[in-house]
């Protein structure tokens, strides 16, 4: 088959490509490198350098013919949609809209949308919380997904489009930018590597579930045969940050004592995903526990360091 697939060259977009062309897919990635990396792109993928703004994005589609649409390219920065919500619908909602008005004009089989679980719901006292649960969004980001969640359900109806909708939990592992709002481990792991003070926010017991990346993918590589709507995809095991950055001291074997900031308005309080109806329907389960993936990503970074945007070998 044929797939598109947006943000491919960013953390857990090139990570699908590589896991998709090793089904032997073909493999079309549309990314404008804002925030996915050169480095990232696997070669045996073709690469169109594109804002999916664009409007030669409808000339793509004409030409490659794609079967398949995994949509991961996003304005993924909460601070930023709320201190610029224009820009953050442009991208996430405009940008959308592009690529489901290419979809349903060039019929393409199913378009599988990477929404996000966080985000969608909010705080909640319903932990872990299922797919039925009332979507509460608390930031510009979270409309903008929501949004367009209900425009998939609009497309499907008038135009017969299919669609899956995975809201993610929070992915960590290899190729995890740690510049600018990112994935904690990320930021804890490049401090630690670099002999910098890592700041816990508050108190610290804060939860999320932190699901490694090659379980990610591999549900969402799933959704190219499988059926259903809406799914939540984590490991439905709450970790507090303190907990999460003593384990990763631990298993780096680094020496280093936490420091608490001041908390951040606003920040989610607990966030776990009830993942019950991906295990029922599709018989996923994670194969990684949090250890192992820490450990695993731990060797990734100690290799690979990210400063300034740039790749950098500091290890053999």
């Amino acid at each position: 088959m044929k797939i598109l697939v947006t943000g491919g060259a960013g953390f857990i977009g090139s990570h699908l490509v590589d896991a998709l062309i090793e089904r032997k897919h073909r493999i079309v990635i549309i990314d404008d490198l804002s925030l996915g990396r050169k480095e990232n792109l696997n070669k045996r993928a073709k690469f169109y350098r594109l804002d999916i703004q664009s409007e030669k994005i409808t000339a793509i589609f004409k030409q490659e013919k794609f079967d398949h649409v995994f949509h991961l390219a996003a304005q993924m920065n909460v601070r930023k949609s709320v201190a610029d919500p224009i820009f953050d619908a442009r991208v996430n909602i405009i940008g959308t809209l592009n690529l489901l008005e290419c979809s349903q004009k060039y019929k393409i089989k199913k378009f599988i949308f990477i929404s996000s679980g966080g985000a969608m719901y909010g705080d909640t006292k319903k932990i872990p919380t299922p797919e039925s649960h009332p979507v509460n969004p608390v930031s510009p980001y979270g409309v903008s997904k929501y949004a367009i969640e209900k425009y998939l359900h609009y497309y499907q109806n008038e135009f017969g489009l299919d669609y899956t909708i995975l809201r993610y939990a929070n992915v960590y592992g290899p190729r995890q930018n740690p510049e600018g709002e990112a994935g904690v481990i990320a930021i804890f792991l490049s401090k630690l590597l670099n002999n910098k003070q890592s700041i816990i926010n508050g108190d610290g017991k804060q939860t999320r579930d932190y699901i490694y990346v090659k379980d990610i993918v591999r549900a969402t590589a799933m959704a190219l045969n499988k059926k259903g709507k809406v799914f939540n995809v984590g490991t439905g095991k709450e970790t507090d940050v303190v907990e999460l950055f003593n384990g990763i001291v631990k298993s780096g074997g680094f020496k280093a004592k936490k420091r608490h900031g001041p908390a951040v308005r606003g920040e989610q309080r607990r966030s776990c995903l009830d993942c019950s109806k991906i295990k029922r329907q599709w018989g996923f389960r994670p194969k990684y526990n949090l250890a192992k993936g820490i450990l695993e990503t731990i060797q990734w970074f100690k290799h690979y360091e990210l400063r300034d945007g740039v790749n950098r070998v500091i290890s053999n």
